[in-house]
């Protein structure tokens, strides 16, 4: 069994990242993915250059770490892998807003593993941000007000906008127990105990904050290379600044629970009777509240 002592690993960023070497993930055991698990936690998003790995033995190291499953709402075309999700540049595939994978699902994802197929030499790099240390560096008030919210995210950039949920603005890690912001650009709605106006305005600054650049690692592509990353805890973004074709393929290791560190702290807003006529995410939120989400705001 691989042990954290076999592996060289050099760390890429004061926030987060780590480059790996030493195991060959095609040949890892569900005892190696447990080490490796461990290392995810302290770094969040790690990299294996120079991997040699087919499509069956992906799929067979993704499974090691949970169930899988495939993208909820954009195509695959691996019918005999229906875990297997590819992006190519050129169907338009390139994830170029910040967001953690999946999070309009009740139970979204719990990491991601990306094996790099074909890259430009130039640009197309993808960048994270660790959401735990932009949590901590927030002032101590506005800690107070995040950890009592909770937000609505929907796959509305993937034209399913009833496919929805609600989760706190601030997640608790189950392993490290750290505290993470739990909102991004590409996915989140609105503030669920705020009006549209209070909601744009916190949601505006915390996107931007998690975005600060000593937040982040940036990490330069080469075929072959495989990063796992955490999405209880981090966000990515990929810099559409590259020509030529770009590929990847992707399993998800599903299972999460977003847990807060307290129930809500708040009701819902309610619009005050003779206010402004309802928003687009206004009728969102009352939307969740009918799929079974809670009291219906009016």
């Amino acid at each position: 069994m691989t042990t954290i002592t076999d592996l060289d690993v050099t760390r890429l960023a004061g926030a987060l990242g780590a480059e790996v070497r030493g195991l060959p993930l095609a040949e890892a055991t569900a005892a190696d993915a447990a080490v490796l698990s461990d290392l995810l936690v302290e770094h969040m998003v790690l990299f294996f250059p120079d991997q040699e790995m087919t499509l069956d033995q992906h799929v067979t190291f993704g499974r090691h770490f949970g169930p899988l499953a495939g993208h909820p709402n954009l195509a695959n075309p691996f019918t005999e892998h229906p875990e297997v999700f590819e992006l190519a540049a050129s169907r338009g595939g390139v994830a170029d807003e910040w967001h953690t994978d999946l999070t309009f699902l009740a139970e979204p994802a719990v990491m991601s593993i990306l094996r790099m197929l074909t890259c430009p030499p130039v640009g197309g790099d993808t960048m994270w941000t660790n959401l735990c240390q932009a949590y901590e560096e927030l002032s101590a008030p506005l800690r107070d007000l995040c950890d009592g919210l909770t937000a609505l995210h929907n796959a509305e950039p993937h034209g399913q906008p009833e496919a929805m949920a609600v989760h706190p603005v601030v997640r608790v890690h189950p392993v490290s127990g750290r505290r993470a912001l739990y909102v991004n650009e590409h996915f989140t709605r609105r503030i669920v105990e705020l009006n549209r106006k209070e909601s744009d305005l916190l949601l505006g600054h915390l996107c931007a904050w998690v975005h600060e650049p000593r937040f982040t690692v940036r990490y330069h592509w080469t075929p072959g290379t495989v990063a796992i990353w955490d999405n209880r805890s981090t966000q990515h973004h990929v810099l559409n600044d590259f020509e030529g074709e770009r590929i990847i393929q992707r399993v998800t290791v599903m299972g999460d629970t977003p847990a807060g560190p307290t129930p809500p702290r708040w009701p819902p807003y309610v619009r005050a009777k003779g206010g402004a006529s309802s928003s687009h995410h206004d009728r969102l939120l009352r939307d969740w509240h009918r799929q079974g989400g809670g009291p219906e705001p009016t």
